[in-house]
């Protein structure tokens, strides 16, 4: 596993993944938004989501603003106005986006970042990657927000959980480490779904028959087994067993 995850662990990795949009961006704060917008409309087809954050990119960028600054100061609203016939992404309409980045534009004015609000909000001291989530999952859910952010901890929070891998993992070609000082990497839980689950099962790293939070942390502890200081390289060395065969 280990040579595996060397192999795709590579700045070639970003070219198609999300993880490409907090690459072209400048500024912590930048960075940090983009990639939680990015890993929150992560999922279904690449091709079809992919488009979609790079619009709310060109949005931000046709109003000469940083992304963050299109956030904080609510300029989306020209650009996703809260029109609930009208389609965004599958299940998600323009109104649905549009509430879950009023809420986000919340936290920013309050907070001024996600990482300030994930400090201020959490009691756990050190902080881990599960009070963190937590943390996210609890904002959005009191404000109504469901769908693009899970309403509970019970499922895998796959894109969260992603959201906080490029956070937290530092010395990384692919995740950024902006919060490596304020959770330990060794506390992350992967990002899990229906494929990472096969491959796992397959290697017989775990039994679990639905991708649940349950399934994650399991996961993850076997992972912490073959990679003690940073379980999550295992995530890249899943991938490459998907992609090798």
């Amino acid at each position: 596993m280990a040579a595996l995850a060397a192999k795709y662990e590579n700045r070639d990795f970003i070219v198609g993944d999300p993880s490409w949009f907090m690459h072209q961006v400048e500024g912590t704060a930048n960075k940090e938004v983009l990639a939680f917008v990015a890993a929150s409309l992560s999922y279904g087809s690449r091709s079809q989501f992919l488009p979609k954050i790079q619009f709310l990119l060109d949005s931000s960028n046709n109003r000469s603003q940083t992304f963050y600054e299109w956030i904080r100061a609510g300029t989306f609203k020209l650009d996703v106005p809260d029109e609930p016939e009208r389609c965004f992404y599958r299940l998600y309409t323009y109104s649905t986006m549009h509430k879950m980045l009023c809420a986000l534009q919340e936290m920013l004015v309050e907070y001024g970042t996600i990482k300030n609000y994930i400090e201020a909000s959490s009691t756990v001291r050190p902080l881990t990657c599960m009070a963190a989530i937590e943390a996210i999952v609890r904002y959005f859910s009191v404000r109504g927000i469901e769908g693009i952010i899970p309403k509970n901890t019970k499922s895998s929070c796959k894109r969260i959980c992603m959201f906080l891998r490029w956070m937290v993992r530092d010395g990384s070609p692919v995740d950024i480490g902006l919060w490596s000082d304020i959770i330990d990497k060794r506390t992350l839980i992967i990002p899990m779904d229906t494929h990472v689950l096969q491959e796992a099962s397959r290697l017989g790293l775990i039994s679990y028959k639905v991708a649940s939070m349950s399934s994650a942390v399991r996961l993850s502890e076997r992972l912490r087994e073959v990679f003690p200081d940073d379980p999550l390289k295992g995530d890249f060395a899943l991938f490459g067993v998907g992609v090798s065969g």
